[in-house]
C-alpha cells in the first residue's frame, strides 16, 4: 500500500532579522534567525513560543539546509518541535543567497521553492502522544514576516 498525506495542522512562524554567522559565496552562508512567535491552528490549535531558532546553512550551490527548534503552547499542552529540511530557489536567484537583501524572494512564487521539512515531537501530555507515533512531513513557505508551515501526517 501507498502512502498517503493528510494535513493535520498549520503553523505560521514570526521570525527576526537573521543573525549571520559566516558568509562566504566559496563556503556557504551560516545563519541563525530568532522565532519570537506565531499561531497554530488545525488539528491543534494554540501559538507558537518565544524563544526558538531556525539555524540554516546555505552551501555554495545556494542550497539551505536548515534545523529549526521551537516551542508550541496548545489546548492539550506543550509540543517541543525539531523540523529539518531544505529549500532550493532556482539557480538564478542563487547568488542573491549571500547579499545582505532578500527581496528578490517577493519576486518568487511559491511553487517556485522547493521548501520541504521533517518534523519531529516532543510532548508533555498524553492527549498528544499521537505526535510521536507517526511520521510527519512538512510543505513551507516564506511569508512576509516569517514563515508557514503546513504539516502533514503519513498515513
Amino acid at each position: 500500500m501507498l502512502p498517503a498525506l493528510k494535513h493535520s495542522f498549520t503553523i505560521e512562524i514570526k521570525v527576526d532579522k537573521p543573525v549571520v554567522v559566516s558568509n562566504r559565496n566559496s563556503q556557504g552562508k551560516r545563519q541563525l534567525i530568532p522565532i519570537l512567535s506565531g499561531s497554530v491552528y488545525g488539528e491543534l490549535k494554540g501559538h507558537v513560543m518565544p524563544g526558538g531558532v531556525d539555524s540554516q546553512f546555505v552551501d555554495s550551490a545556494g542550497v539551505c539546509r536548515l534545523s529549526a527548534r521551537y516551542a508550541l503552547q496548545v489546548e492539550q499542552g506543550t509540543v517541543y518541535v525539531e523540523n529539518n529540511g531544505i529549500r532550493i530557489i532556482p539557480e538564478e536567484y542563487r547568488d542573491q543567497l549571500f547579499g545582505n537583501d532578500m527581496r528578490f524572494f517577493d519576486e518568487l512564487l511559491p511553487s517556485q521553492i522547493y521548501f520541504r521539512t521533517v518534523p519531529v515531537f516532543e510532548v508533555d501530555s498524553p492527549e498528544l502522544n499521537w505526535l510521536t507515533t507517526s511520521i510527519f512531513v512538512c510543505a513551507a513557505e516564506r511569508t512576509q514576516t516569517g514563515v508557514k508551515l503546513d504539516i502533514y501526517k503519513v498515513v
